[in-house]
Parts: structure tokens; C-alpha cells; sequence
């Protein structure tokens, strides 16, 4: 964790694995027993039928066996890996608190996206493209669907690559030129990758998504969408009060 002001925060967006065992979770489903099962069962048989012939080539991943019965998520925070997406508050919440950690408040996660000069965007006040992996030109949605809103639970989506090649989402810490530099530390993909869960119980998410058409940085932020609400953009990093 880096530490900002007085509050510790996750150098990289989560990844979980079960709380028990310490295996890791699949990212490509939602951490949630039941979510996953229909998740699997509905795109098991969908994903064959819907969508362009490229799409209906992408198959769906296995589930790994220790999400085939009970698990229980905990939020590691870590490089190099595939964040978690497909969360709910609740399950970010309670990811972060098996973790000894909790959700970030919105002023904390704001100050320490800012860098320690305040910008608007971790790397300086002005948006620079493919700086943070925000505002990319393909939608996973829209590749498999055809319709950018809907689907948004298909395992499949952290699948498609760009042109073939890039993927969406990439894995944590892979952008250097996004990181929010405090003193001689620094926090990783607060802006794109994924948006992030953030202690607020009526549900707020901040920073964008790889695909969220914003320039808007750190300032980035949804509200229409309640605590239960799970998709595959949604992911989280943890904080901690300083000791």
C-alpha cells in the first residue's frame, strides 16, 4: 500500500482469492456463488448463438474448482495480474474487510488519483490519450452483441482484444505513464482498467472504465447505479487508516 496523507491505498486494483483456501478467483465471473452459476448456465448455451461469427469463436472460460461450491472473496492487491471485475458494493466491501481493509471514501480515492500535485488526471491537468486505459475505440459488449448494453455479466468480455491484438483490460500496473506519484511511491490505474467501488452505500463507482468515453480523470464518477448492481467493469482497491 502507498501511504497518502493519513490512509494507506492499494497500489494496484484488486484481484480476489477465497478467503479459505487463498486460491485464486476467476476474473471472468462474478465472485458471487449464485451470480456465477447463472452467469456459466446462461452463457454456457448463449454464447454459441449470439452475436457475429467472431464472437461465437470466443469460448467461455472454465470455472475454476473452487468456485464450483461455496468461496468467499478477499481482495489481494498486487502486479502483473488480471484485476477483478463482476463486483457488486457488497462484494467489494466485503473483500476489502477479509482483507483488514475497507472501501476508500471518495475523498481519499480522489486524493490519492490526483498525484500530489492535484491534477486532474494522475499524469497532469490535461487528458493525453492512452495515457490510462480509459476511452479506448472498441467495446467488448458491442464486439460480442452487437449492442453495447447488454451482455454486460458474459464471461467472455475481458476476452476481446483490440484489433485483434491488445487486450481491453489490461493486467495491473501495466501503464507506468498512468500512475498517481506520491513522493518517490506510486498508485497504479486509478483512471481506466477498471471503474472502482468506493465507500459510499448508495452505490458510486469512479475513475472509468477501459471502454467509459470520459475525459474526465479523477473526477470520473457514475451514481446511477445501486449497491447490488454487478458488472464486468466494476472492480475495486482497498484502503486502510495509517498506523
Amino acid at each position: 500500500m502507498a501511504l497518502v496523507g493519513r490512509t494507506c491505498v492499494d497500489r494496484y486494483e484488486a484481484h480476489l482469492v477465497d478467503d479459505k483456501t487463498g486460491q485464486p478467483l476467476s476474473p471472468f465471473y462474478p465472485p458471487d456463488p449464485r451470480l456465477l452459476r447463472v452467469a456459466y448456465e446462461y452463457w454456457s448455451i448463449e454464447a454459441g448463438r449470439q452475436g457475429p461469427a467472431r464472437a461465437r469463436q470466443i469460448s467461455v472460460p472454465e470455472v475454476p474448482e473452487i468456485q464450483r461450491g461455496t468461496f468467499s472473496p478477499r481482495a489481494v492487491s498486487a502486479p502483473g495480474v488480471l484485476p477483478q471485475g463482476y463486483m457488486s458494493y457488497f462484494v467489494a466491501e466485503r473483500a476489502c474487510q477479509a482483507a483488514g481493509k475497507r472501501l476508500c471514501s471518495e475523498a481519499e480515492w480522489t486524493r490519492a488519483c490526483r498525484s500530489d500535485r492535484g491534477t486532474k488526471h494522475p499524469y497532469g491537468d490535461n487528458f493525453e490519450p492512452g495515457r490510462c486505459n480509459v476511452f479506448r475505440n472498441m467495446h467488448p459488449a458491442f464486439e460480442l452483441h452487437g449492442n453495447s448494453s447488454v451482455g454486460h455479466l458474459d464471461p467472455r468480455l475481458h476476452l476481446v482484444r483490440e484489433e485483434g491484438e491488445k487486450p481491453m483490460l489490461l493486467l495491473t500496473g501495466a501503464l507506468p505513464g498512468c500512475a498517481s506519484k506520491h513522493g518517490s511511491d506510486q498508485i497504479y490505474d486509478m483512471v481506466g482498467n477498471l471503474d472502482e467501488w468506493i465507500a459510499d452505500e448508495k452505490g458510486v463507482f469512479v475513475g472509468g472504465f477501459y471502454s467509459r468515453g470520459t475525459r474526465e480523470g479523477c473526477e470520473a464518477k457514475i451514481e446511477n447505479h445501486g449497491p447490488a448492481y454487478a458488472d464486468y467493469s466494476l472492480g475495486v482497491r482497498c484502503c486502510k487508516n495509517a498506523e
